[in-house]
């Protein structure tokens, strides 16, 4: 999980442009500034490019924080 975390930390830099941004499991988009419905789309597209996976539409809607984004993609990772 540590190592998922260190690499949703780098797509979260890269996609706010924030060097800052260091994401747990509780981080929400009401802890990001610029985390709106947009940048909602780029974020995911490109944790799906860093992760080589594509969630589906009801994981993107379910997600309630970055700890079950990181869940979903420990158990793709299996």
């Amino acid at each position: 999980m540590e190592e998922i975390f260190e690499r949703l930390n780098g797509v979260f830099r890269d996609v706010f442009d924030d060097d800052s941004i260091s994401v747990n499991e509780e981080t929400t988009a009401e802890d990001i500034e610029d985390w709106d419905s947009l940048n909602h789309i780029t974020l995911i597209d490109a944790v799906e490019s860093e992760f080589g996976m594509r969630f589906t539409m009801g994981e993107v809607s379910g997600m309630k924080n970055v700890g079950e984004m990181a869940q979903i993609i420990k158990e793709r990772a299996k």
